[in-house]
């Protein structure tokens, strides 16, 4: 099990998203975050001052998965982010030592597989 987290551009969340439900991931957390990476410092004019903007709207997609579903959440994430210019994002993986699903208890693999809903069988009488 991994946890990912990937910083992207807010304006690809969109086809970051989608290619994560394409890809079968449904469990991700978004978090709109600021930070600072390779792209140029930019001045701009604000209430006729200058002002030098340091820290870039980002957005944060965490999710935890499983073996099989790494390489295939780094490929989703890495083509539907990408725009070719500086200041794309990163991708972390770690690796994840427990999962626990609050509703059920299940935990570690079976806890981040889908869920879907069960048809309740009447008991037997």
């Amino acid at each position: 099990m991994k946890l990912i987290t990937a910083i992207v551009r807010p304006e690809r969340v969109q086809q970051v998203k989608e290619a994560l439900f394409n890809a079968g991931i449904s469990g991700v957390t978004l978090m709109r975050v600021s930070g600072h990476g390779g792209e140029q410092e930019i001045i701009e004019q604000y209430r006729g001052s200058r002002v030098l903007v340091e820290f870039r709207e980002k957005v944060e997609f965490k999710m935890a998965v499983s073996e099989p579903f790494v390489e295939i959440a780094i490929e989703a994430i890495r083509r539907s982010a990408y725009t070719g210019d500086v200041g794309d994002g990163k991708i972390f993986v770690q690796p994840l030592e427990r999962v626990v699903r609050i509703r059920t208890g299940e935990r570690d693999n079976d806890a981040l597989t889908p869920v879907t809903e069960k048809k309740l069988k009447p008991e037997p009488v």
